[in-house]
């Protein structure tokens, strides 16, 4: 009688079946779809964040037609990412907010108007650093202009 041997797929010392790493791969992959239709519906629906998105492409191209230093692109992308960061918190606050009332409750005031406000933090913030950022680059130029 030959003895049959069962071929295991699963790697020696390996404690995680292959079935449960698949099935984790196929949650991160469905987590990352999720999160990026997220995204897509911020842009697609809030005005806001459309002109944040322009204005940020805006501050991009000026930054390459500068040349700013890597240090200043970090800093120019973090800026960037917080504003359009603060638009997703605030619409997401809003949908919960319309999703649990439809009557006008104070508190579901407050909490549409903190978000709001800080979105406005953020895109006064950023107005700030982009001059900051910009201003010395720009300064020459304009001077140059000027005849000074």
């Amino acid at each position: 009688m030959e003895r049959q041997i069962k071929h295991n797929t699963e790697q020696a010392g390996d404690p995680i079946p292959r079935q449960c790493l698949d099935y984790r791969l196929v949650k991160l992959v469905a987590s990352f779809r999720y999160a990026l239709q997220g995204l897509w519906y911020v842009l697609r629906t809030q005005r806001n964040a459309q002109i944040h998105c322009l204005a940020g492409a805006c501050a991009l191209a000026l930054a390459a037609a500068l040349r700013v230093e890597r240090w200043e692109w970090l800093v120019l992308l973090l800026t960037i990412t917080l504003v359009l960061a603060a638009e997703g918190a605030n619409t997401a606050i809003e949908a919960a907010v319309d999703l649990v009332t439809t009557t006008h409750h104070p508190l579901a005031k407050v909490a549409k108007d903190v978000a709001a406000g800080t979105v406005l933090l953020c895109a006064i913030a950023s107005v700030v650093i982009g001059g900051v950022l910009f201003l010395p680059h720009l300064w020459p130029v304009l001077t140059g202009l000027s005849g000074r």
